[in-house]
């Protein structure tokens, strides 16, 4: 794999993930446990930001367009 092949930012990571699943009907369980993010109010030294606690469970599910019910 080359340089220009690797994912850089984590949106790209996101939708290849979401790419290589769908049509797979795939489920992704995270589950968090006290996880603090600091969320940015914009971007630049001078932004302020929020914290936020992740504590629970979240599914991602794929599925195409055409396995969804009438």
């Amino acid at each position: 794999m080359t340089t220009e092949q690797h994912t850089k930012t984590w949106p790209d990571l996101a939708i290849g993930l979401y790419d290589r699943l769908t049509g797979r009907n795939a489920e992704i369980t995270y589950q968090f446990q006290g996880m603090n993010i600091d969320v940015p109010s914009g971007t630049g030294p001078n932004s302020e930001h929020a914290k936020w606690v992740l504590d629970g469970t979240m599914k991602i599910t794929t599925n195409d367009s055409d396995d969804r019910p009438n």
